[in-house]
């Protein structure tokens, strides 16, 4: 299994999500699985499977005249690789806030709010949090565009 961070796109998750859920698979079977969802043609979803296999996310084995598809990344690993992407993106002042939007936004069982309670009673606070944002980019005071006149 890859442990660098992956990137793809929203396609790709597509596929990525029927591998993971399925363990292997011919590229006709996804597209079988993913035909009302997505409506692609046999075409669009062996595409996908290439760009998958170049980026190394996924690995064929060839049996008879077709290929068997497998993950090469885990699920897990790929959202927290995601996850991490969307944080380089955000002022590090607003993850926090970003997390609670998620979790207000998000459809929660019990034992979804039970384990987000045991992770946050887990955390270790810090006392602050450094902006990451180059001058102009945010509105943390550390940043304030200063005008002369």
């Amino acid at each position: 299994m890859m442990t660098e961070p992956v990137k793809i796109s929203d396609a790709e998750w597509e596929v990525m999500r029927v591998l993971w859920t399925v363990k292997a698979a011919t590229a006709h079977e996804i597209a079988e699985i993913l035909g009302d969802k997505m409506d692609w043609k046999l075409a669009t979803v062996k595409t996908l499977l290439g760009r998958l296999s170049k980026k190394e996310v996924i690995r064929s084995e060839a049996e008879g005249k077709k290929f068997i598809y497998y993950p090469n990344v885990s699920e897990t690993a790929t959202v927290r690789s995601a996850t991490e992407n969307l944080f380089s993106h955000i002022c590090a002042k607003k993850i926090g806030v970003t997390i609670a939007d998620l979790i207000n936004e998000a459809e929660l069982t019990a034992a979804d709010i039970a384990a987000i309670n045991t992770a946050l009673l887990a955390k270790t606070p810090v006392a602050s949090i450094a902006c990451n944002c180059i001058p102009g980019q945010c509105e943390c005071s550390q940043h304030q565009v200063k005008i002369n006149h």
